[in-house]
């Protein structure tokens, strides 16, 4: 791996669709969901150190009410290398800064990549590969770099690109010149999208070298960087609040896509658990002490193991007992689950479940 190289984490998000297990304190990056006994965020650290960097070049960006749990986690990681966010911005604003600090720091000729701290990946060797090849691209010519997850199903939950003309090979791997950047589609467009076998997904993950991923951004996005090359982080909550896809990725014409497969899942709500731990003789998901009659297709999960969840006639079901709430819903309508917390949030009475 390039020595100049810097993976950054991205781990401010919080992960809604993971309530009641995911709250404030303990945003879904901090769990386990793979039955491993490392979090997503230990599992991404983990990931990104095993490509020959060690903590020294890792970075991680955060939010302060949970820059503590970083800590902990993380506690090999350097404090000068842990951002954190005084009031959560998206995407475009945490890319902004860490780029600017991290080319302080190291010149525009660094190469950085920024990584989701809640994705799940399967195969480590096929990931650090194709890392290569877009560190590769990125120190070859000017361009920002995404990684496409090739589809394995037509999914309307996730963002597609859609690759134009290719430039060349790099680590073996195919790259391509971005034509467009297209939102979640309905399910016939997804289909469309799968039969012409030039579309990826969006995984979020992005390579490029400092002064050009700066430069794009003056042209693109300046009512982000020019105030915090200005007045530093200070300015951070007036910031306006967009995320990289919209602000520059969409925009730019140094965008570069490497369709790869390497086994992804970016967790997004409980069905991604069925995803990841689908075992054919079993017809449900167990993550706890679970009896049940007549049920199928049902994900069940408690925090305490002495908590038993007993089921009859269920199908299509997600069942989570944490601490002091459970939570039942069908499986179609796990998305929703952000709705019902705004509606505990407005609402006094429950505020120590959030």
């Amino acid at each position: 791996m390039n020595n100049l190289f810097f993976p950054v984490i991205l781990a401010g998000g919080k992960g809604e669709r993971f309530w009641p297990l995911s709250r404030q304190d303990r945003p879904k990056q901090f769990l386990c969901l793979d039955g491993s006994s490392r979090s997503l965020l230990q599992a991404t650290a983990d990931r990104l150190l095993n490509l020959g960097g060690g903590w020294a070049d890792l970075w991680v960006i955060t939010s302060s009410p949970i820059a503590q749990g970083v800590r902990e986690q993380l506690p090999e990681l350097p404090e000068t290398n842990l951002l954190i966010e005084s009031q959560g911005r998206d995407t475009a604003a945490a890319v902004a800064w860490t780029s600017l600090e991290i080319k302080k720091r190291y010149g525009e000729d660094a190469i950085i990549g920024f990584f989701p701290a809640d994705h799940w990946i399967a195969d480590q060797e096929v990931f650090a590969h194709t890392l290569d090849a877009a560190i590769q691209l990125a120190s070859s010519k000017d361009a920002i770099v995404t990684l496409g997850i090739k589809p394995t199903f037509p999914s309307t939950g996730y963002g597609y690109i859609e690759q134009g003309e290719k430039i060349g090979s790099f680590n073996d791997l195919p790259a391509y010149h971005v034509n467009r950047f297209t939102e979640k589609p309905n399910r016939e467009t997804a289909e469309t999208f799968l039969s012409t076998g030039s579309f990826s997904w969006n995984s979020g993950m992005f390579v490029f070298r400092a002064g050009v991923v700066l430069e794009e951004l003056h042209a693109h996005a300046p009512e982000i960087i020019e105030p915090l090359e200005k007045q530093g982080s200070d300015v951070y909550p007036q910031l306006p609040k967009k995320s990289i896809d919209y602000a520059l990725m969409e925009k730019t014409s140094l965008a570069y896509v490497l369709p790869v497969a390497f086994g992804w899942d970016d967790l997004g709500d409980w069905n991604a658990i069925a995803r990841l731990l689908k075992q054919e003789n079993n017809p449900n998901i167990e993550l706890a002490t679970h009896v049940g009659l007549d049920t199928q297709g049902a994900i069940i999960y408690a925090s305490n193991p002495d908590d038993v969840v007993v089921t009859i006639g269920l199908q299509d079901v997600v069942i989570v007992r944490d601490r002091n709430v459970t939570l039942i819903v069908k499986a179609e309508r796990t998305q929703e689950i952000k709705q019902i917390l705004k509606t505990l949030q407005s609402d006094p009475r429950f505020t120590d479940l959030l």
